[in-house]
């Protein structure tokens, strides 16, 4: 048996639960009725996946509800995303065609018409077909809708050459050509109800035993299908001989309270009705109740009824950090008095929701007309999600960029709140051992950063991606601060591969690795570091926060958002979101929000819940200016720059004594050839062969441009060792001149590689080696020395102190050379990571 674990790989849970349908029965082409119980499934399951242990913060992402294009777009990016497990879990209506060999899945605005036609459905080949294709190394998918055993024989009947199919695990609620019942309003429906048992019974649970226990337990229970029919999961290739998968390995939940009966509930609400009816109803109602008319009828009669009707949804869309967070206040407010009828009832329900903040600037101040009617080429339904009714961005600024990159067609109007309902300042998490080398307080961030790079050791500042989290770009406000070079500042960013989206993966991605954790500084919210951020708190470094008084904090801010053309429910879900506004922004949902680690909105910005708090933490902070539009436009901008198509110079000893050092993958010109992969079409660079002592110093292997990988492949080839000595101060002097010179006037990554055998080091002493010392530290331009014999990059060697005047990295034969250098270009160009 192959048993695959997918903890610490990039997973993706995507949980599609389609409760409420825009046409059902006694509309004539509707389904057959709303499925309140799935909205159930969906929380349960996605609470049951977050604390399982095996997807981390932000890999589960629930779709409520969708139209097919927001459940096709959410599919997309979950398997271009996921890595390792891919998990797909659909429940809602579905049916089958005529001849039975399509299972076609029914999303919100499924209609049914006469023949084949099924509009609003997804037929579950294609589904299939998209998992194959994706990147994941597994796939699992749990069924829990009519007919799902139906999906067995589709996957079966693939075309699928190639095998890619075999990835791909089904679980399904009922077998082939069974319908089952649609549950209970207050409750999930049996099938995900046991299946969210298992996997919080704590320890390891496999998909194999998943479906043994749970297959026992719906025995056990005598569930039924439809016509009286006992209800049997399915699953793809019992007994699992050949593969195998890990769901989850987390603690054992507790078992929760009994629910109250319907009777109990009953009585419940009476109390409530005998408190309006005063001491004369309360009499006569025991009378009733006494004479046998039953208190369920006289509280009907009076005007509550026991029947829940669905509740409305809400969408919140909000900043990849904040997520976590945002999902608990919503947990907490769903199943607080202020959401709960007298009856006993949900008001509604909130499903919380995150996207790269740019993109949501982006789509809210340009693409309003696009979120609504989505097109091919155009489609935020697809890149965000679906339109919101709430976004709470981290800072207020991003309502103004909105607003400042709107034209004349606007189809979603903002209405912020006055200011932030919570703060959270962004820091630097230093780890013990380190915290010693900065101040907590008084620091700019450049200030924080030089002290921490002059500490003893090897520290490392890593920081997530701007282009997707406020926290990282506000961080880069305060990086970039008066510095004209965005390049050289983003050289004190530790980087790499691409960045982690967000503050809450970089965490616990640093935590994977315990060598790198207890060097790792990290650029994060402070809250994160009180919350844990979903990877167990014991795994990771402690840190203690530096404040920087540069960089602004989180304000997240409470927006409505109303769509042109959403009146159909438009006073009840203005109702239902003031009251959720009143709870999250009052003390109920500050007191939440204080247990993750978030402060106060106002005055000294003191810590909501300062008794829970971690060590290493401040009481009251100094809050930094707020962050204004134009900043964060600029940096964001300049972020992009210095990241950018980037400029890389090569330079290769071809001296006589290079002779030995030459030919094969492990010669001058073979590694450099290595090195490429890591330049795109758009980047530019150059290779010069470095040899003699007068006039010029160098020659031309590949001219300095853009160039195709056969075209650089062929210079390297026909490059050859010259007999001549050569002179690195001369040409490093020319290329930091070259270079220098290319670089005015932008902010794209550069890059100088010089790469020899340290046989002509002599020339690199004295006067000379100053010279280009002093050229290196004020040019601009990083230098990677890389010496193909061992010892080159000891303490006070030639090759050290250049490089570290111009903030590059020594390498020689002591080190893992090629992968090392292939980072460093990577680092500059836009080609593989």
């Amino acid at each position: 048996m192959v048993r695959f674990d997918p903890r610490g790989k990039v997973n993706r849970a995507l949980l599609v639960g389609v409760s409420e349908y825009d046409h059902t029965a006694p509309h004539p082409q509707g389904v057959n009725g709303q499925l309140p119980a799935v909205r159930h499934n969906r929380m349960l399951l996605d609470d049951a996946l977050n604390r399982g242990g095996v997807f981390g913060a932000g890999e589960v992402k629930a779709l409520p509800s969708p139209t097919p294009d927001d459940f096709a777009g959410a599919l997309r990016r979950a398997c271009g995303e996921a890595r390792g497990l891919l998990l797909l879990y659909f429940a809602g209506h579905a049916v089958t065609s005529t001849a039975g060999d399509e299972l076609h899945l029914q999303m919100r605005t499924a209609r049914v018409l006469t023949g084949n036609g099924l509009p609003g459905s997804v037929p579950f080949s294609l589904v299939l077909g998209e998992l194959a294709e994706s990147n994941a190394e597994q796939v699992v998918v749990i069924l829990d809708c009519c007919y799902a055993g139906n999906a067995a024989g589709i996957w079966h009947r693939l075309d699928d050459p190639e095998r890619k199919k075999h990835k791909v695990l089904l679980l399904m609620s009922v077998q082939p050509n069974r319908c089952i019942l649609g549950g209970d309003a207050d409750i999930a429906t049996p099938f995900t109800r046991e299946v969210v048992h298992v996997l919080d019974g704590g320890g390891e649970v496999w998909l194999s035993e998943l479906y043994s226990r749970v297959k026992q337990r719906m025995a056990e229970a005598k569930y039924k299908a439809e016509d009286n029919d006992s209800q049997r999961p399915q699953a793809l290739a019992p007994p699992w001989h050949s593969d195998d998968v890990l769901l989850a390995a987390g603690p054992a939940l507790p078992p929760p309270p009994p629910k109250p009966s319907r009777l109990r509930r009953t009585l419940a609400r009476a109390g409530k009705v005998f408190g309006r009816l005063g001491r004369t109803g309360l009499a006569a109602a025991l009378a009733l109740l006494a004479a046998g008319a039953g208190g369920y009828g006289f509280l009907v009669l009076a005007g509550d009824s026991g029947d829940c009707v669905p509740a409305l949804e809400l969408r919140l869309l909000t900043d990849p950090d904040l997520e976590p967070a945002m999902k608990a206040a919503a947990d907490a407010y769903v199943a607080s008095d202020a959401n709960t009828t007298d009856d006993g009832c949900r008001r509604s329900g909130v499903t919380v929701y995150s996207a790269g903040a740019a993109g949501v600037v982006t789509a809210l101040g340009k693409r309003t007309d696009a979120w609504q009617q989505p097109r091919d080429d155009d489609n935020p339904q697809r890149d965000i999600g679906p339109q919101p009714d709430v976004w709470i961005p981290a800072t207020r600024a991003d309502f103004r960029r909105v607003t400042a990159a709107q034209g004349d067609r606007v189809f979603a109007h903002l209405e912020p709140d006055d200011g932030p309902f919570v703060y959270s300042p962004v820091v630097l998490a230093v780890p013990e051992g380190l915290d010693d080398a900065v101040e907590p307080t008084g620091r700019t961030l450049s200030r924080l950063l030089t002290d921490l790079d002059q500490a003893p050791g090897k520290a490392e500042v890593h920081r997530p991606d701007p282009e997707f989290a406020d926290s990282a770009l506000l961080a880069t406000v305060g990086l970039y601060g008066g510095r004209a070079d965005a390049r050289g500042a983003e050289r004190l960013i530790t980087q790499s591969g691409r960045p982690e989206p967000s503050a809450v993966r970089l965490l616990c991605t640093l935590a994977d690795t315990h060598a790198v954790d207890d060097r790792s500084a990290a650029l994060v919210p402070e809250f994160l570091l009180r919350s844990g951020v979903g990877c167990h708190p014991a795994t990771r470094a402690p840190r203690t926060a530096a404040y920087p008084d540069d960089v602004p904090g989180l304000e997240p801010t409470f927006v409505r958002v109303r769509w042109e053309d959403g009146e159909r429910d438009a006073d009840a879900r203005d109702a239902e979101t003031d009251r959720f506004r009143s709870w999250l922004t009052g003390e109920d949902g500050r007191k939440v929000l204080g247990e993750h680690g978030f402060r106060s909105a106002r005055g000294e910005r003191r810590l909501l819940d300062p008794k829970s708090a971690p060590a290493g933490l401040i009481d009251e902070v100094r809050p930094a200016a707020s962050a204004e539009p134009r900043q964060m436009d600029t940096a964001l901008e300049r972020y992009g720059n210095a990241h950018g198509p980037g400029r890389v110079l090569f330079l290769v000893d071809s001296s006589g004594s290079m002779a030995g050092l030459w030919d094969g993958s492990s010669g001058g010109p073979g590694i450099i050839e290595q090195t490429l992969t890591g330049l795109g079409g758009e980047d530019e660079y150059g290779v010069w062969a470095v040899h003699g002592l007068k006039g010029r110093t160098h020659t031309d292997l590949l001219p300095f441009g853009t160039h195709g990988p056969r075209d650089a492949e062929r210079a390297l080839e026909a490059a050859r060792v010259r007999e001549a000595e050569a002179d690195p101060s001369a040409a490093l002097l020319d290329a930091l001149a070259f270079m220098r010179e290319r670089g005015t006037g932008d902010e794209r990554p550069q890059l100088i590689v010089y790469l020899t055998d340290g046989e002509d080091d002599n020339r690199l002493a004295g006067d000379g080696l100053e010279r280009v010392v002093d050229r290196a530290r004020t040019a601009g331009v990083p230098v990677a020395m890389v010496t193909l014999k061992n010892g080159a990059c000891d303490r006070d060697r030639p090759g050290t102190r250049i490089a570290e005047a111009g903030r590059g990295r020594c390498l020689d034969a002591g080190d893992d050379l090629v992968p090392a250098l292939r980072d460093e270009v990577a680092r500059t160009g836009t080609g593989e990571e």
